[in-house]
């Protein structure tokens, strides 16, 4: 299915917005942390197209993606948590270094606040590495509320982290629309009722954002804004 152009969304209120291929570029970040931690198996390193491949459903899947590249999938299971704990700390130690934000993100939040939209941003990556990340580059400070992959019971392409965020600020689904970079984003805001934009720049599992379903695709957060009203 081919995304449309992006409408002219009206009654909208609040705007969840995905971090990573969204705000900002972290696969770099990924490429050092996790060909740290193939080291330390003594695996060797992945390119960053493939690593991109694998991003956007949380830390246990993209773990597990990276190991099954060497094993089978009970081998996978036997080296998950020596490979996870090691990712862990090898990200943590560079979370936000090697990572670049996207272009008019800053003045994309900001539009979209000034609007008086309410801000969360939910993401699949774990709170310890989301909040630092947001802070790092200076992003923090636009959100009302922060939801990483571990801060519910299920994550993305579930709607239950939407969902929370819509009864938090207590509003309908139908006044919200989810900014995503990938089907992940759009599954998530179909199921909830919320409106969708995807932006075509970030990573969505190595797939066309045009064979998503959404409400349209938008080139930055920026022109995210233009297009919303309240």
């Amino acid at each position: 299915m081919n995304a449309p152009e992006p409408l002219a969304l009206s009654g909208i209120r609040a705007a969840i917005i995905d971090l990573d291929g969204t705000m900002v570029h972290t696969a770099p970040d990924f490429l050092v942390a996790i060909n740290r931690m193939r080291s330390d198996l003594g695996l060797h390193a992945l390119d960053i197209e493939t690593i991109t491949r694998f991003v956007g459903k949380g830390t246990e899947n993209l773990m597990r993606k990276v190991l099954s590249v060497d094993y089978a999938a009970d081998e996978v299971e036997a080296h998950f948590e020596r490979a996870l704990a090691s990712y862990h700390a090898h990200y943590i130690a560079i979370n936000g270094q090697y990572s670049t934000l996207y272009p008019e993100v800053h003045e994309g939040l900001a539009a979209l606040r000034d609007k008086g939209l309410r801000l969360a941003c939910v993401t699949n990556k774990p709170m310890a590495f989301a909040v630092p990340l947001l802070e790092k580059t200076g992003l923090h400070g636009y959100f009302d509320l922060v939801y990483g992959g571990d801060s519910l019971p299920k994550k993305k392409p579930d709607p239950l982290p939407l969902l929370t965020v819509c009864e938090e600020f207590g509003l309908a689904p139908e006044q919200v629309v989810a900014i995503g970079d990938s089907s992940n984003d759009a599954q998530a805001a179909r199921a909830a009722g919320c409106k969708v934009l995807n932006v075509p720049y970030g990573y969505n599992h190595g797939e066309s954002i045009h064979n998503v379903d959404s409400d349209g695709i938008v080139p930055t957060l920026l022109e995210a804004a233009h297009c919303i009203s309240v």
